[in-house]
């Protein structure tokens, strides 16, 4: 069999000078090239979306749901588009807490200077003078920001899936790592609060936050909060180093609903000796501290009907799947 030629120094050549050349071409620089400018609109009509009466995100002139790939094979732009759209949308989340929701908003730490970084919580008018009631909600780490559960709910699903209004409602009618924040906030304003029952509700991170604020502050939070809701949090006790009595305490007084495919207030088995563990009714995460809205009420109701009758609620203890009425 003929044995064909092999390739001679000058094709050598121009094959190393080829992938030379290659390797000096930035692909993402080729890419923006062929891109539209990363111009967007400030405002969602701007975008030409809005919200309907249900809350939901659609089209002014289609009526369609957000699409992503607004433009085809241009991901980094249809990103782009989608994190200012998400820009947008904290500032009318901002809005809704203030103008639907009445609260007010409130910078920290209290005491700053012109130069020193800031952040800010939002809070009822009566947050510390109530004597009967406080609910706080701690929201999870990423983009989210104040009020939201998850940005790409409110884009995808709805404002009540995504955002923290609906608790809001119902109950009344964020300096350096999350941990830390929760704990100034709990120093300076909710330790001042003068109502008889407290709940938290901790979302994700937020949780672990909580765990960490019992371990600072446990006897205070003892004294005040009645009960803690959970959804799908990711505190650790052992890795947080959890004492005993708070391990007790929230076997007593906290409940986790996680993510689970069974049905909703279906007992969840835990390999941690701390709250006890139940299904929120569904598998997606972000969806955990809506889809357990109506069982987590009913949790601080009989939390703060065993707390006046002196004997310790049960929910939270059973073996087989809570049964709750409709709220």
């Amino acid at each position: 069999m003929a044995q064909l030629p092999q390739g001679g120094p000058d094709e050598k050549e121009k094959t190393t000078a080829l992938k030379d050349l290659l390797s000096r071409i930035d692909l993402d620089e080729l890419m923006k090239k062929d891109e539209p400018p990363l111009e967007f609109p400030d405002t969602l009509e701007g975008f030409e979306y809005v919200f309907n009466e249900k809350g939901q995100l659609r089209h002014i002139k289609t009526g369609e749901p957000f699409v992503f790939n607004y433009r085809e094979d241009l991901h980094r732009w249809n990103q782009k588009r989608y994190e200012a759209l998400g820009e947008i949308i904290t500032k009318y989340v901002y809005e809704l807490l203030q103008k639907e929701c009445h609260l007010k908003k409130v910078t920290l730490p209290v005491d700053a200077t012109e130069s020193e970084p800031k952040s800010f919580i939002f809070m009822s008018e009566d947050a510390l003078t109530n004597p009967d009631k406080l609910l706080v909600l701690i929201h999870g780490s990423g983009v989210v920001r104040a009020g939201q559960w998850a940005r790409r709910l409110i884009i995808n699903e709805d404002l009540d899936s995504g955002t923290q209004i609906p608790y809001i409602k119902r109950a009344i009618e964020d300096n350096g790592s999350p941990e830390e924040h929760a704990i100034y906030v709990w120093d300076h304003f909710i330790s001042q609060s003068a109502a008889e029952n407290m709940f938290f509700v901790a979302h994700s991170y937020g949780g672990l936050a909580f765990v960490e604020l019992m371990i600072q502050r446990e006897a205070e939070v003892k004294n005040k909060v009645t009960a803690v809701a959970l959804t799908d949090s990711v505190h650790n006790v052992w890795h947080q180093e959890a004492g005993k009595t708070i391990r007790e305490w929230m076997r007593e007084n906290c409940c986790n609903w996680v993510s689970s495919s069974e049905p909703l207030d279906t007992s969840v088995e835990s390999m941690l000796p701390d709250c006890p563990r139940v299904s929120a009714g569904t598998e997606r995460h972000e969806l955990t501290s809506w889809k357990s809205f109506p069982s987590i009420f009913k949790f601080f109701s009989e939390a703060m009907d065993a707390k006046n009758s002196s004997v310790k609620p049960t929910p939270t203890r059973r073996s087989n799947r809570i049964k709750y009425e409709e709220l």
